[in-house]
């Protein structure tokens, strides 16, 4: 029974919702709309809006127009979109007491794989009546499957309305993503181009690769899988024949759960200068996608050289007083070929103890933000490696003191288990053991210990 999708754009006309940091509910949640009407509109999802403009529906009218689309079948899922107030931080989800979990978890883990921490997802019953539903909008649509989705607050003291101001399109997208994974239609990355598959019951990697005419190792490589083991709703990114921007310079391959603010951040950027820099027009990221986030035949300050053209290994090692083996060696290089924007380091690293956590200094890095992400004091990192003052340089390698045999991390926006278990070289079950975690939802600030 195929799905269709009623998207409700919360409030709007005399109801304007809440508003504070010059965001406005009903505004914002009508953009919202709109992007998820167009993104399902491009997956070929059967989808209608309850208001296209600033108009006032009041509770007794709301649900009637829902329902006057596709009528109250269960094949109807009805997406309530809001924007939350009180001083809190993070996403929420709300499912109907008919309904299971499984379309809100699948939202919520979307949205921490967009940057945005979840507070939760759940029910909520009438005092009154508890066999009812709190929500008009998910009681008085009996049969649909009806969720109300809270993309955040504006009152946040986190970092919500810089996400809801800036990255909105993001979290729209995540939503579309858990969507499509839950009505079973290939996944695609709309306006950025990037196409996407979205794995079934069944698949491999040869049936996928031969299904879009690229290789089994092309597939691997664009996804950066180390194995032919695949799980169901995973996401694939497809490789195209498109040629590789012709801009040279320092680049950054996206990974699973980055969005433009926090990769914009790290390399000291704001968000319109990054898209400026990519000729980018919209927010959306798909994994494997390359920013460049330094211009061409810039030196890099500290340890790091980014290639131009012309360059050798003996010109660059005789720049910075070594010898091209010792460059060899510095960055396991086998040959003595480069390529232009790729990135060399160019100074001695501190050995270290094969026990130790080690952390390359990034553009925007302070010794105080790397001691709190890893939950250690400051002088304990500058004795650790017998700094003397505050001050990095870019490409430095930063030694971790551990806390007995553990590392303290702590969350910050993007992150999930899965890449936190790839970084340390554990596993998602060893971490939540490790931390008494019943699931997999994370917030930003939270400290893990890393077994």
């Amino acid at each position: 029974m195929a799905k269709k999708i009623v998207i409700d754009a919360g409030h709007g006309g005399e109801d304007p919702g809440t508003s504070a940091n010059g965001i406005v509910e009903k505004d914002l949640t009508l953009k919202i709309s709109e992007y998820l009407h167009k993104r399902f509109d491009e997956l070929g999802i059967p989808n209608e809006m309850t208001r296209t403009s600033d108009v006032t529906l009041g509770p007794s009218d709301r649900p009637t127009k829902a329902q006057s689309f596709y009528g109250n079948g269960s094949d109807v899922i009805l997406l309530s979109n809001h924007i939350n107030a009180g001083g809190g931080d993070g996403a929420e989800v709300i499912y109907s007491l008919r309904n299971s979990d499984k379309l809100s978890s699948m939202i919520a883990n979307e949205f921490v794989k967009s940057g945005q921490n979840v507070r939760k997802y759940y029910q909520r019953r009438l005092p009154s009546d508890p066999s009812k539903d709190y929500y008009y909008i998910l009681r008085d649509t009996p049969n649909n499957e009806s969720v109300i989705i809270e993309y955040g607050f504006v009152d946040s003291t986190g970092d919500d309305v810089s996400l809801l101001k800036n990255n909105w399109e993001e979290l729209a997208e995540a939503v579309v993503r858990a969507v499509a994974s839950y009505v079973g239609v290939p996944y695609s990355g709309g306006s950025s181009g990037t196409n996407s598959y979205v794995v079934k019951s069944g698949d491999t990697l040869w049936s996928i690769a031969k299904k879009f005419g690229v290789s089994v190792d092309d597939l691997k490589e664009k996804n950066n899988l180390t194995s032919n083991a695949l799980s169901i709703n995973q996401v694939l990114l497809i490789p195209t024949t498109e040629e590789e921007p012709v801009t040279t310079g320092e680049y950054y391959t996206v990974v699973a759960g980055d969005n433009l603010y926090a990769i914009a951040r790290r390399f000291g950027l704001t968000v319109d200068e990054l898209k400026s820099l990519n000729h980018l027009t919209s927010n959306n990221l798909s994994i494997g996608q390359k920013l460049l986030v330094k211009a061409s035949g810039e030196t890099s300050n500290g340890n790091v050289y980014v290639v131009k053209s012309g360059d050798t290994l003996y010109k660059i090692a005789n720049q910075y007083g070594l010898t091209v083996n010792e460059l060899k060696d510095l960055n396991g290089l086998t040959s003595d070929s480069l390529s232009i924007g790729q990135t060399l380091v160019v100074g001695n690293s501190s050995s270290s103890g094969s026990n130790d956590t080690m952390y390359t200094v990034v553009p925007g890095d302070s010794l105080y933000a790397i001691a709190n992400r890893y939950g250690v004091t400051v002088d304990e990192l500058k004795a650790y490696n017998n700094l003397t003052s505050n001050m990095l340089s870019i490409g430095q390698v930063l030694k971790i003191p551990s806390h007995g045999n553990e590392v303290i991390y702590t969350v910050v926006a993007g992150d999930n288990l899965y890449a936190i278990a790839q970084k340390y070289n554990t596993s998602v079950n060893a971490i939540m053991n490790a931390n008494n975690l019943t699931n997999s939802m994370l917030s930003i600030g939270q400290k893990l210990i890393i077994p």
